[in-house]
């Protein structure tokens, strides 16, 4: 497959499959916004809770499908999902964002999640980047003075996992029933700098766009404003890098570690995460890329590759990566999930892009071939969850939902879209 044909069959995947899924499926005309569940059978939870991470994600995959390929309907989509956040999500008492929602649209669960609000932050830059739109702009702005006022520990560095809904101190910081209960987190961590970097490269968009006078007089004042973010947001994504490659990087393996004490100590035991590995290398390079630093370049390359490089030892034969394992135990996680596969593709791509390594283009392919064979449901649209080593379909586990969203499989897409690879 030459890249030409790559491109041009995740554009297929993206509009057809994953896409046109969710326009389908899961707008809520009754209650408004878009409902919470699809369960692995493909059948409709019309009374499932609204979550805010599925929320946020959903209004990052139609802004960004808007931003690249201009159709209006993914704007009608994008506009729908901003709507529902800004008036339903957003917490204006308190600032942050709840983590979810009942089926009616009232406040269920008001915690203040930092990897939650991370995502709002990442929806709604993604909107002012496809839209300018300043509404969008100044609450991810807004959200990102949250985290940095009430999650950022300033005696040890770094973000917290969770508060109350009034920033108070909450027992159970985990993010979901499968994490270990730290306070920190190399998860929590990764989807901070990722909309952190969005939000920074929305604001030097703006900023030139107002420069080169494409930005109307009107907007012009309010962007201007939102500028002034740019230096703070800029300072939180250098400390960000460090943080990843002074206390989240285990220098013996390469792999990140995984949950952490306040001090940075590693808890929950060796655990590797091949898929957060992969997915990190980019997401690390994306932001020194963005920066446009050359001393910041000089130190993150050699990390992204050999982080890149560790995250192999979960590749398969059939060019699949498993998931995650526990060394201490000797569990593996060996189902192929969705968002692994994905973030295993960009990972490998971005590798072929930067520093030429053509045995990358071809882990990357290997994999995307697996996708395309094994993940992508061509009868009912979207992937599934995941598929077991024997091949069988996880069904189980939910085809929409509050963690299964279109983020990775449409970012995926995206990403090999708008990437300047060169051809076979």
């Amino acid at each position: 497959m030459t890249i030409t044909e790559l491109k041009q069959d995740v554009q297929r995947m993206l509009e057809d499959n994953i896409l046109r899924f969710w326009m389908d499926r899961m707008v809520d005309c009754e209650r408004g916004g878009f409902y919470g569940r699809i369960d692995g059978e493909g059948h409709l939870v019309a009374e499932a809770e609204k979550g805010a991470v599925l929320n946020a994600r959903i209004l990052w995959a139609f802004s960004a499908a808007y931003r690249v390929l201009r159709r209006p309907e993914y704007l009608q989509v994008a506009t729908r999902a901003k709507d529902y956040v800004l008036q339903h999500f957003i917490d204006r008492e308190y600032g942050g964002a709840y983590w979810s929602l009942d089926c009616e649209g009232r406040p269920l669960d008001t915690k203040k999640q930092t990897y939650a609000i991370g995502f709002m932050i990442y929806g709604l830059s993604e909107f002012a980047r496809a839209t300018a739109d300043v509404d969008a702009l100044q609450t991810a702005i807004d959200l990102y003075h949250s985290v940095e006022e009430h999650a950022f520990d300033a005696d040890n560095n770094g973000y917290i996992e969770a508060c109350t809904r009034e920033w108070g101190t909450i027992d159970d910081m985990r993010l979901s029933d499968l994490d270990a209960n730290y306070p920190k987190s190399q998860n929590t961590h990764l989807h901070i700098i990722e909309p952190y970097t969005n939000l920074y490269r929305a604001l030097r968009e703006i900023e030139n766009g107002i420069e080169r006078g494409k930005l109307n007089v009107e907007n012009a004042a309010a962007f201007s404003a939102c500028c002034e973010s740019v230096a703070s947001i800029e300072q939180s994504l250098r400390n960000l890098l460090n943080i990843f490659t002074d206390h989240i990087l285990n220098p013996e393996t390469h792999h990140l570690d995984l949950f952490f004490e306040n001090d940075w100590t590693r808890g929950a035991g060796h655990l590797e995460s091949y898929g957060h590995d992969i997915e990190c290398s980019w997401l690390m390079h994306e932001t020194a890329l963005v920066l446009g630093d050359a001393a910041v370049l000089n130190k993150v390359e050699p990390i992204v590759r050999l982080v890149a490089e560790a995250s192999e030892k979960g590749l398969n034969e059939d060019g699949s990566m498993t998931h995650e394992a526990n060394l201490d135990t000797g569990y593996v996680d060996d189902d192929r999930h969705w968002w692994v596969q994905a973030e295993t593709v960009v990972g490998f791509l971005n590798i072929y892009q930067y520093f030429d390594d053509e045995s990358a283009l071809r882990k990357a392919l290997h994999c995307y071939d697996f996708i395309t064979r094994h993940l992508v449901d061509r009868e009912g649209g979207e992937w599934f969850w995941s598929v077991r080593p024997d091949g069988t379909i996880n069904r189980r586990d939910d085809k929409a939902g509050f963690w299964k969203c279109p983020y990775h499989n449409s970012r995926m897409c995206l990403e090999i879209i708008e990437r300047n690879l060169r051809l076979l």
